[in-house]
Protein backbone atom coordinates (compact mmCIF):
# COMPACT_ATOMS: atom_id res chain seq x y z
CA UNK A 1 0.00 0.00 0.00
CA UNK A 2 1.15 3.19 -0.73
CA UNK A 3 -0.11 6.76 1.23
CA UNK A 4 1.30 10.10 1.04
CA UNK A 5 0.47 11.06 4.41
CA UNK A 6 -0.92 14.82 3.28
CA UNK A 7 -3.67 16.83 5.17
CA UNK A 8 -6.04 16.84 2.62
CA UNK A 9 -9.02 14.17 2.31
CA UNK A 10 -8.21 10.94 1.65
CA UNK A 11 -8.10 10.02 -1.77
CA UNK A 12 -8.58 6.52 -2.11
CA UNK A 13 -7.49 4.95 -5.52
CA UNK A 14 -8.64 1.33 -6.31
CA UNK A 15 -7.10 -0.60 -9.57
CA UNK A 16 -9.08 -2.73 -12.20
CA UNK A 17 -9.11 -6.87 -12.07
CA UNK A 18 -5.73 -8.01 -13.00
CA UNK A 19 -3.61 -5.07 -12.25
CA UNK A 20 -1.93 -3.03 -9.50
CA UNK A 21 -1.95 0.11 -7.90
CA UNK A 22 1.06 0.85 -9.86
CA UNK A 23 -1.54 1.75 -12.98
CA UNK A 24 -2.21 5.17 -10.94
CA UNK A 25 1.54 6.49 -11.12
CA UNK A 26 0.64 9.62 -13.08
CA UNK A 27 -1.88 10.55 -10.41
CA UNK A 28 0.39 12.16 -8.12
CA UNK A 29 0.89 15.04 -9.70
CA UNK A 30 2.14 18.21 -7.73
CA UNK A 31 -1.58 19.97 -7.65
CA UNK A 32 -3.24 16.69 -6.72
CA UNK A 33 -0.82 16.04 -3.79
CA UNK A 34 -1.63 19.50 -2.57
CA UNK A 35 -5.39 18.96 -1.98
CA UNK A 36 -5.59 15.19 -0.94
CA UNK A 37 -3.68 12.37 0.77
CA UNK A 38 -3.42 9.67 -1.66
CA UNK A 39 -4.03 6.38 -0.51
CA UNK A 40 -3.47 3.27 -3.35
CA UNK A 41 -3.41 -0.46 -1.95
CA UNK A 42 -3.36 -3.48 -3.74
CA UNK A 43 -6.80 -5.31 -4.07
CA UNK A 44 -6.92 -9.17 -2.60
CA UNK A 45 -4.78 -11.50 -5.20
CA UNK A 46 -2.93 -8.66 -6.67
CA UNK A 47 0.10 -6.87 -6.42
CA UNK A 48 1.71 -6.93 -3.13
CA UNK A 49 -1.34 -8.63 -1.51
CA UNK A 50 -1.72 -12.50 -0.70
CA UNK A 51 -4.14 -14.28 -2.53
CA UNK A 52 -7.45 -15.80 -0.79
CA UNK A 53 -7.64 -18.68 0.81
CA UNK A 54 -11.53 -18.21 0.78
CA UNK A 55 -12.07 -17.35 -2.82
CA UNK A 56 -15.73 -17.79 -3.08
CA UNK A 57 -16.31 -15.36 0.11
CA UNK A 58 -12.93 -12.64 -0.27
CA UNK A 59 -13.00 -12.59 -4.62
CA UNK A 60 -16.96 -11.38 -4.89
CA UNK A 61 -17.71 -7.50 -5.08
CA UNK A 62 -18.93 -7.16 -1.48
CA UNK A 63 -15.78 -9.19 -0.34
CA UNK A 64 -13.72 -6.90 -2.25
CA UNK A 65 -15.26 -3.85 -0.44
CA UNK A 66 -14.86 -5.48 3.00
CA UNK A 67 -11.34 -5.97 2.70
CA UNK A 68 -10.71 -2.39 1.60
CA UNK A 69 -13.14 -0.74 4.40
CA UNK A 70 -10.72 -3.09 6.81
CA UNK A 71 -7.71 -1.10 5.62
CA UNK A 72 -9.37 1.55 5.90
CA UNK A 73 -10.54 0.99 9.54
CA UNK A 74 -7.21 0.22 10.68
CA UNK A 75 -5.73 4.02 9.35
CA UNK A 76 -8.96 5.24 11.15
CA UNK A 77 -9.94 6.64 8.03
CA UNK A 78 -13.68 8.13 8.53
CA UNK A 79 -14.31 10.32 5.81
CA UNK A 80 -12.75 10.18 2.26
CA UNK A 81 -13.37 9.88 -1.84
CA UNK A 82 -12.63 7.43 -4.18
CA UNK A 83 -11.47 7.17 -7.58
CA UNK A 84 -12.14 3.25 -8.75
CA UNK A 85 -11.43 2.54 -12.58
CA UNK A 86 -12.71 -0.53 -14.52
CA UNK A 87 -13.70 -3.36 -11.49
CA UNK A 88 -12.67 -0.44 -8.90
CA UNK A 89 -15.41 1.55 -10.18
CA UNK A 90 -17.71 -0.90 -9.28
CA UNK A 91 -16.59 -1.30 -5.60
CA UNK A 92 -16.23 2.77 -5.09
CA UNK A 93 -20.05 2.65 -6.14
CA UNK A 94 -20.29 -0.27 -3.45
CA UNK A 95 -18.96 1.62 -1.07
CA UNK A 96 -20.68 4.71 -1.48
CA UNK A 97 -23.99 2.87 -1.24
CA UNK A 98 -23.09 1.24 1.97
CA UNK A 99 -21.55 3.91 3.96
CA UNK A 100 -22.06 8.77 4.30
CA UNK A 101 -17.98 8.34 4.89
CA UNK A 102 -17.70 8.74 1.53
CA UNK A 103 -17.92 12.18 -0.03
CA UNK A 104 -17.42 11.20 -3.40
CA UNK A 105 -16.82 9.22 -6.21
CA UNK A 106 -14.52 9.13 -9.79
CA UNK A 107 -15.25 6.56 -11.51
CA UNK A 108 -13.12 5.36 -14.49
CA UNK A 109 -13.93 2.93 -17.53
CA UNK A 110 -17.26 1.62 -15.32
CA UNK A 111 -20.50 1.66 -16.38
CA UNK A 112 -22.92 1.44 -13.25
CA UNK A 113 -24.95 -1.39 -14.07
CA UNK A 114 -28.61 -2.73 -13.00
CA UNK A 115 -28.29 -6.19 -11.87
CA UNK A 116 -28.19 -9.19 -14.33
CA UNK A 117 -27.46 -9.87 -17.80
CA UNK A 118 -29.62 -7.52 -19.18
CA UNK A 119 -28.23 -4.53 -17.13
CA UNK A 120 -23.97 -5.52 -17.87
CA UNK A 121 -25.20 -5.85 -21.66
CA UNK A 122 -26.94 -2.57 -21.41
CA UNK A 123 -23.88 -0.90 -20.50
CA UNK A 124 -20.97 -3.24 -21.60
CA UNK A 125 -19.74 -3.87 -25.52
CA UNK A 126 -19.54 -8.06 -25.10
CA UNK A 127 -16.34 -9.18 -26.76
CA UNK A 128 -13.71 -11.71 -26.50
CA UNK A 129 -11.67 -8.94 -24.83
CA UNK A 130 -14.15 -8.74 -22.50
CA UNK A 131 -14.48 -11.96 -21.56
CA UNK A 132 -11.15 -12.74 -20.54
CA UNK A 133 -12.41 -10.75 -17.55
CA UNK A 134 -13.71 -13.41 -16.63
CA UNK A 135 -11.16 -16.28 -17.68
CA UNK A 136 -9.28 -17.95 -14.57
CA UNK A 137 -6.34 -19.07 -16.54
CA UNK A 138 -4.17 -16.72 -18.87
CA UNK A 139 -2.21 -17.75 -21.71
CA UNK A 140 1.54 -15.33 -23.09
CA UNK A 141 -1.61 -14.58 -25.90
CA UNK A 142 -4.03 -13.84 -23.23
CA UNK A 143 -2.04 -11.38 -21.42
CA UNK A 144 -0.86 -9.36 -24.13
CA UNK A 145 -4.30 -9.41 -25.30
CA UNK A 146 -5.81 -7.78 -22.18
CA UNK A 147 -2.77 -5.58 -21.86
CA UNK A 148 -3.84 -4.00 -25.53
CA UNK A 149 -6.93 -3.76 -24.96
CA UNK A 150 -6.79 -1.64 -21.28
CA UNK A 151 -3.63 0.08 -21.64
CA UNK A 152 -2.94 0.40 -25.57
CA UNK A 153 0.70 1.82 -26.22
CA UNK A 154 0.86 2.77 -22.31
CA UNK A 155 1.68 0.23 -20.26
CA UNK A 156 4.80 0.03 -18.29
CA UNK A 157 6.88 -3.05 -17.28
CA UNK A 158 5.57 -2.62 -13.82
CA UNK A 159 2.13 -2.73 -15.00
CA UNK A 160 2.35 -5.83 -16.93
CA UNK A 161 4.32 -7.30 -13.77
CA UNK A 162 0.75 -7.14 -12.25
CA UNK A 163 -0.87 -8.39 -15.07
CA UNK A 164 0.99 -11.52 -14.90
CA UNK A 165 1.10 -11.86 -11.04
CA UNK A 166 -3.27 -11.69 -10.41
CA UNK A 167 -4.23 -14.36 -9.05
CA UNK A 168 -6.98 -15.19 -11.60
CA UNK A 169 -9.21 -17.14 -9.73
CA UNK A 170 -10.58 -13.54 -8.62
CA UNK A 171 -11.43 -12.95 -12.29
CA UNK A 172 -14.03 -15.62 -12.22
CA UNK A 173 -15.39 -15.22 -9.24
CA UNK A 174 -15.92 -11.56 -9.41
CA UNK A 175 -17.85 -11.82 -12.79
CA UNK A 176 -20.03 -14.33 -11.35
CA UNK A 177 -20.53 -11.83 -8.79
CA UNK A 178 -20.94 -8.98 -10.78
CA UNK A 179 -23.52 -10.63 -12.97
CA UNK A 180 -25.51 -11.96 -10.17
CA UNK A 181 -25.99 -8.60 -8.65
CA UNK A 182 -23.87 -9.24 -5.57
CA UNK A 183 -24.25 -5.64 -3.45
CA UNK A 184 -26.36 -3.21 -4.19
CA UNK A 185 -27.88 -2.09 -8.07
CA UNK A 186 -25.17 0.35 -9.15
CA UNK A 187 -27.51 2.26 -11.58
CA UNK A 188 -29.93 3.19 -8.75
CA UNK A 189 -27.20 4.16 -6.60
CA UNK A 190 -25.38 6.73 -8.56
CA UNK A 191 -28.38 8.39 -10.21
CA UNK A 192 -29.86 8.61 -6.56
CA UNK A 193 -25.96 9.18 -5.04
CA UNK A 194 -26.32 12.45 -2.87
CA UNK A 195 -22.80 13.44 -3.57
CA UNK A 196 -20.51 14.33 -6.40
CA UNK A 197 -20.31 12.03 -8.94
CA UNK A 198 -17.98 11.81 -11.74
CA UNK A 199 -18.25 9.15 -14.85
CA UNK A 200 -15.00 9.63 -16.71
CA UNK A 201 -14.20 7.48 -20.06
CA UNK A 202 -11.72 7.53 -22.83
CA UNK A 203 -13.30 7.95 -26.40
CA UNK A 204 -12.01 4.77 -27.41
CA UNK A 205 -12.83 2.46 -24.72
CA UNK A 206 -13.43 -0.38 -26.13
CA UNK A 207 -15.01 -2.04 -23.44
CA UNK A 208 -18.46 0.24 -22.55
CA UNK A 209 -21.20 1.81 -25.22
CA UNK A 210 -20.59 5.67 -24.45
CA UNK A 211 -24.13 6.16 -24.85
CA UNK A 212 -25.37 4.76 -21.86
CA UNK A 213 -22.78 6.52 -19.79
CA UNK A 214 -24.15 10.11 -21.38
CA UNK A 215 -27.53 9.33 -20.10
CA UNK A 216 -26.25 9.87 -16.06
CA UNK A 217 -25.12 13.25 -16.69
CA UNK A 218 -27.31 15.55 -14.31
CA UNK A 219 -25.16 18.94 -12.90
CA UNK A 220 -28.51 19.85 -10.75
CA UNK A 221 -27.14 16.69 -8.94
CA UNK A 222 -23.29 17.01 -9.18
CA UNK A 223 -23.15 14.29 -11.72
CA UNK A 224 -21.21 14.78 -14.80
CA UNK A 225 -20.07 12.30 -17.40
CA UNK A 226 -16.73 13.26 -19.14
CA UNK A 227 -15.26 12.00 -21.77
CA UNK A 228 -11.29 12.13 -22.87
CA UNK A 229 -10.35 11.92 -26.35
CA UNK A 230 -7.25 9.87 -27.85
CA UNK A 231 -7.92 7.67 -24.83
CA UNK A 232 -9.26 4.31 -24.46
CA UNK A 233 -10.04 2.11 -21.06
CA UNK A 234 -6.90 3.60 -19.08
CA UNK A 235 -7.76 7.14 -19.41
CA UNK A 236 -5.46 7.94 -16.66
CA UNK A 237 -3.04 6.49 -17.76
CA UNK A 238 -3.07 7.42 -21.44
CA UNK A 239 -3.95 11.10 -21.30
CA UNK A 240 -3.51 12.29 -17.87
CA UNK A 241 -2.97 16.05 -18.10
CA UNK A 242 -7.19 16.12 -19.12
CA UNK A 243 -7.59 13.17 -16.44
CA UNK A 244 -6.29 15.11 -13.77
CA UNK A 245 -7.57 17.99 -14.60
CA UNK A 246 -10.92 16.14 -14.00
CA UNK A 247 -9.69 14.73 -11.11
CA UNK A 248 -8.83 18.43 -9.53
CA UNK A 249 -12.85 19.52 -10.69
CA UNK A 250 -13.76 16.35 -8.64
CA UNK A 251 -11.72 17.27 -5.59
CA UNK A 252 -13.14 20.92 -5.91
CA UNK A 253 -16.54 19.69 -6.04
CA UNK A 254 -16.38 17.88 -3.01
CA UNK A 255 -14.36 20.47 -0.85
CA UNK A 256 -17.48 22.76 -2.04
CA UNK A 257 -19.76 20.44 -0.40
CA UNK A 258 -18.31 19.83 2.17
CA UNK A 259 -18.06 23.64 3.17
CA UNK A 260 -21.86 24.00 3.02
CA UNK A 261 -21.59 21.69 5.59
CA UNK A 262 -18.90 22.68 7.56
CA UNK A 263 -20.62 22.43 10.84
CA UNK A 264 -20.85 18.96 10.72
CA UNK A 265 -17.91 17.75 9.45
CA UNK A 266 -15.97 19.92 11.22
CA UNK A 267 -13.87 17.05 12.87
CA UNK A 268 -13.92 14.25 10.21
CA UNK A 269 -11.39 12.77 8.65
Amino acid sequence: MSDTEGKGLPLLLLHGSSTSRHVFARQYHPSLLEKARILALDLPGHGESDDARDTDRVYTLTGLVDAVEEVLANLGIRRLVVLGWSLGGHLAIEMMARSHSVEGILIAGTPPVAPGLIGMLRGFHPSFDLMLASKPHWSERDVDRFEGACFGHAATPDIRKGIVRADGRLRAVVSRSLMHGDGHNQRRVVLEAGVPVFLVNGADDPFIRQSYMAGFEDHARDRHVEVIEGAGHASFLERPEPFNAILERFLDAVAARRAMRAPRVASSF
